[in-house]
């Protein structure tokens, strides 16, 4: 089984820049999204130019689509793109971000109350449960920080529960690099957003939760990035970091066939990941 994340920072500029012609090579069986940026009143309105020719619609390679936008208008939001026959559930079961109940999954493409962000989507699958996450972004002056951390522990809390059901795979764009060897100047980036004490150390949890991180998993020293910024030709000089991530349940990590990392792949400042399963 084929699976790829990739945060697009915007469907539409992605999706102009040969979005369906990267799916028809790609293939992935699931395909999460996250920041799609665009409401779902949007979606069904437009249409987009592939390459500059005719609109196409949204019509990707016949894919199902699930989309989550988030309440705010050209912001957050994920996306799930599937070839499998699923169970898809907007949100998780926190009373703070999202489920009022605090209920599991259930069927359909429902909404599990708030995550007003747009930013968790559950895929039901018949042997885990495929979890698309676009986490927060501590911000500048680490605005945000303690919301990131309270998103973190919430979720986390719930990828246990589900867990108890059966094994997680969750993807996305994590907003963090784990350890030094994730950022090509992790010395001077110490205590900046996506390099704090606090992010490093819950990524630190979620490993002793028994969560593996898939491309570390297969690539123990090997130097890639995910994330460049646009600023000063970022990506041209590799000064990147790694804050993309597929993470399995320890039961999975034997069936893990490959994990990569398309760096050759642009449209976005962020590359797609990938993760073949043997399952």
């Amino acid at each position: 089984m084929k699976l790829i994340s990739w945060n697009v920072n915007g469907i539409r500029a992605v999706s102009k820049k040969g979005f369906s012609d990267w799916l028809k090579k790609a293939k992935p069986d699931l395909l999460g999204l996250q920041e799609i940026k665009i409401s779902n009143e949007a979606r069904l309105k437009e249409t987009f130019s592939a390459q500059g020719g005719p609109a196409l619609g949204w019509d990707f390679d016949h894919y199902e689509e699930y989309w989550h936008p988030a309440k705010r208008p050209g912001y957050s939001g994920t996306a799930i793109l599937s070839k499998i026959p699923t169970k898809i559930a907007n949100g998780f079961g926190s009373q703070e971000f999202s489920d009022p109940d605090g209920s599991l999954p259930a069927g359909g493409q429902g909404a599990l109350g708030g995550d007003e962000e747009g930013r968790v989507q559950i895929a039901d699958l018949a042997k885990f449960y495929f979890i698309n996450v676009y986490f927060p972004n501590a911000n500048s002056e680490l605005s945000r920080l303690d919301y990131k951390l309270a998103f973190n522990k919430a979720l986390l809390k719930h990828l246990k529960d589900l867990e108890k059901i059966k094994p997680i795979v969750i993807c996305g764009d994590f907003n963090v690099a784990h350890q030094e060897i994730d950022l090509a100047r992790p010395k001077e980036n110490v205590g900046n957003p996506g390099f704090t004490f606090e992010e490093r150390a819950w990524a630190d949890e979620l490993a002793q939760a028994g969560f593996v991180d898939t491309y570390r998993y297969l690539h123990p020293d090997q130097v890639e990035y995910s994330w460049w910024s646009y600023r000063a030709g970022a990506r041209d000089r590799n000064v990147g970091w790694r804050i993309d991530y597929f993470w399995v349940s320890q039961k999975l990590a034997p069936k893990i066939k490959r994990a990569w990392i398309e760096t050759e792949v642009y449209g976005s400042d962020h590359a797609p990941i990938g993760l073949e399963l043997d399952i």
